[in-house]
């Protein structure tokens, strides 16, 4: 077992590597990775490749080409939810609703690539798991309650999922509704799984920022499914769930 902390993105990420003690020089490299991500991607850091492009300094040819990459799902996943789903909140370029997802989905594809099938890798809360957590024994993951603090909402039991959460208990109201121009509040967290961590990272950005629409929208999403708290306390969750 090889488990490994990292302080990158503003945020912690977490590796729990099960039934190899070999695995540490693999996740130091998606560790490398994470950071790359954040030098390109930071909107925090003035000289970051997105924070020069949001200023219009230079243009997407001139980037990195996975900010390209990103800036196509963003678009695609803006079209499919209706708008909900923006890289431009606020009216400024930022990404992040997606970079941090997708960082962890590619760090955990590093680990299977390079031999090591069975881990979690967790950033923030938006998880990724890999294979099985032992022998017969799925993974599981505790959805926090976003009006309790300490408390779980729900447990989320599988193996090869991703599980992404939007919510206010950690920053507060702070996921705009681009229709409006302000703060989604009809929902407290939302919690999407599926196949992919980038598009469950996103999807629950757009889906949280949706509100009551948001159940029948993930309906109609292939291969994802979601878990909401509303800001009243009540829960509801899609059918496949």
């Amino acid at each position: 077992m090889t488990r490994h902390v990292e302080h990158v993105m503003g945020t912690v990420f977490s590796f729990d590597v099960r039934h190899q003690d070999d695995a540490a020089p693999c996740v130091a490299e998606a560790v490398a990775w994470l950071h790359h991500v954040d030098e390109v991607f930071s909107t925090y850091k003035p000289d970051s490749p997105v924070s020069r492009l949001g200023r219009g300094e230079i243009t997407p040819a001139d980037c990195p080409p996975e900010v390209a990459d990103i800036l196509r799902m963003c678009e695609s996943v803006s079209d499919r939810s209706h708008g909900y789903f923006t890289a431009y909140p606020g009216g400024r370029l930022d990404p992040s609703a997606i970079v941090k997802g997708w960082a962890v989905e590619r760090a955990s594809a590093m680990l299977r690539e390079a031999g090591v099938p069975d881990h979690c890798v967790n950033g923030g809360g938006d998880v990724r798991l890999s294979g099985s957590a032992g022998p017969g024994r799925s993974w599981r993951v505790g959805v926090a309650h976003p009006l309790r603090p300490g408390h779980l909402a729900a447990v989320v039991s599988g193996n090869d999922l991703a599980v992404a959460t939007s919510g206010t208990a950690e920053r507060g109201a702070h996921i705009i509704d681009p229709h409006t121009g302000r703060p989604a509040t009809e929902l407290a967290s939302v919690t999407v799984i599926g196949p992919d961590l980038a598009l469950a990272d996103a999807y629950a950005t757009g889906a949280f920022a949706m509100g009551g629409a948001a159940r029948e929208w993930v309906e109609e999403l292939d291969g994802y499914e979601a878990f909401a708290v509303t800001a009243a306390g009540a829960t509801w969750r899609t059918s496949g769930l």
